[in-house]
């Protein structure tokens, strides 16, 4: 038997990049999954289609989960459609580089918006609507582990979500849910990769013990332990997966 077989799990932003990885893996373990996107729907039916094709069984919800409504309507959804929320996983983020003097109002708020604000919606409707005995995996950084110029504002929103996650890991955890954030590396994603040259993805990569990228895959496969039954152990933690960079 699957290690996820007879659970639900919400992946936000989970279109393209990591959490189309996480999707994907949570399926072939045997979770029924949500895929959320807020604007590309195609790309979203896509990680649909390829979750379908392997036998597993997925569906697409549109939402923004920067703003508390879309958070409500997402978990409603998943709900109405599979019964039950096991697993959430609050992947859906914004990385907006600049030095912290130059950072405009707009790449200000829409950083809290995304990366702390989709976090802290969750966790308040996850209080209520989530599964007992489920789990919460939320995706922070490594950055929060070290000292970039210009990461400024992405490693705040992201230290805030892991403290955040200690403290609802001890509010909810007599409900049996566990609570943990994933720390990844710089993995090769659109994300990470997006304005940067050839030189300076060589030389980030270069500061890991395997002296290359992650890949989506590697920390799918983290995130999936983590929503299993073998990890209900772990609750409240911070785990890096980032080949030995911090």
């Amino acid at each position: 038997m699957s290690t996820l077989s007879g659970k639900t799990a919400v992946v936000t932003g989970s279109s393209k990049g990591i959490g189309a990885a996480i999707a994907q893996k949570l399926a072939k373990e045997g979770a029924k999954v949500i895929v959320n996107y807020n604007g590309n729907q195609a790309a979203a039916n896509a990680v649909v289609e390829t979750i379908l094709v392997n036998g597993g069984e997925a569906f697409a919800v549109q939402a923004d989960v920067s703003r508390k409504e879309g958070v409500i309507r997402l978990f409603d959804e998943a709900i109405a459609q599979f019964g039950q929320v096991d697993t959430w996983v609050n992947n859906a983020g914004v990385m907006l580089n600049a030095m912290i003097k130059d950072l405009t109002q707009e790449q200000f708020e829409k950083s809290i918006d995304i990366n702390f604000k989709g976090v802290f919606y969750s966790l308040q409707q996850a209080a209520t609507k989530l599964a007992d005995n489920g789990s919460i995996i939320n995706l922070s950084s490594t950055v929060t582990r070290t000292i970039f110029p210009t990461y400024g504002i992405y490693s705040a929103t992201k230290a805030a979500v892991e403290q955040l996650s200690r403290v609802f890991a001890k509010e909810i955890g007599p409900r049996g849910i566990n609570v943990n954030c994933v720390l990844p590396g710089p993995i090769a994603t659109d994300l990470f990769l997006t304005g940067k040259s050839e030189e300076l993805i060589a030389q980030i990569a270069s500061t890991n013990a395997f002296k290359r990228l992650g890949t989506p895959e590697e920390i799918a496969q983290v995130v999936t332990f983590l929503a299993s039954d073998e990890a209900k152990w772990i609750s409240g933690q911070s785990i890096g997966a980032n080949g030995g960079m911090a």
